[in-house]
Order: structure tokens, then C-alpha cells, then sequence
């Protein structure tokens, strides 16, 4: 990997954009390892916190997952069966919410009938306007 460290942009920017270049290209195959952040950290010289932020821009994006004490791993598109970019992103936006739903202690049967009832509200509504 190589980072230059007089380009406009960012660092953890220019990181981000390799590993997703080499995830593209099969140099990284799905459900394999990336290196740990303090490793790539030391390879190429930079600070693990610059690391840490290109590695959570491609979890945001769902290139990579993080599994708790196991480390960083290419995601398996085909398993996602996401297609389109609006279920990329709605994806994105549904993991950060029971990301979020998780940390405040809220259950996953909680999460479920928050979801649901949200969606029935905001499909009966878009109905009522069309």
C-alpha cells in the first residue's frame, strides 16, 4: 500500500480507496482477513487511528466487518443480496440503527416491533398522499 503523504487527500482516504481497489480486484476475497489495524498501522507507517478511520469508512460502506475479537473481514456481497444503491444504503442505515439500538440495550424482539410499526406508519402514510 502505498499512502502519499502530500496529496489533498486524506490519509485514512487514500487507505480506504486501496482496500477497496484490492477487495475489487480479488486481492482480498470475501470473509477473508484484513490485516489488523495496529499491523497496517506499522506497514505503512501511520498513525493506528488513521487505520481505524478508513476501516470504519468501509464498514459504513459494508465492504468490511468488524467480528469482535477476531478482527476485520471482507463482506460477502453475494450474501448480503443487496443490489441496488438504495439498499445499499438502506442497509448501511438499518446496521448503524441496531448498531445503535444494541449499545442503548434495547432487544432485538423491541428492535423488531420499532421497525414494524415504523414501517406500517410511514407506508400508510405515503399511501394517504398519493
Amino acid at each position: 500500500m502505498l499512502i502519499d503523504p502530500k496529496s489533498n487527500v486524506p490519509i485514512f482516504r487514500q487507505i480506504a480507496d486501496q482496500i477497496r481497489e484490492a477487495v475489487d480486484a480479488g486481492v482480498y476475497r470475501p470473509e477473508e482477513a484484513l490485516p489488523s489495524l495496529r499491523a497496517l498501522a506499522v506497514e505503512i507507517r501511520v498513525n493506528p487511528n488513521t487505520v481505524q478511520r478508513a476501516y470504519d469508512e468501509l464498514d459504513r460502506e459494508g465492504v468490511i466487518e468488524s467480528r469482535r475479537g477476531l478482527g476485520v473481514f471482507v463482506v460477502d456481497q453475494r450474501r448480503l443480496a443487496v443490489g441496488s444503491r438504495a439498499e445499499k444504503k438502506l442497509a448501511r442505515l438499518l446496521k448503524e440503527a441496531v448498531a445503535t439500538g444494541s449499545a442503548e440495550g434495547v432487544t432485538p424482539a423491541r428492535m423488531r416491533e420499532l421497525f414494524e410499526s415504523t414501517l406500517r406508519t410511514n407506508l400508510q402514510a405515503a399511501g394517504k398522499r398519493k
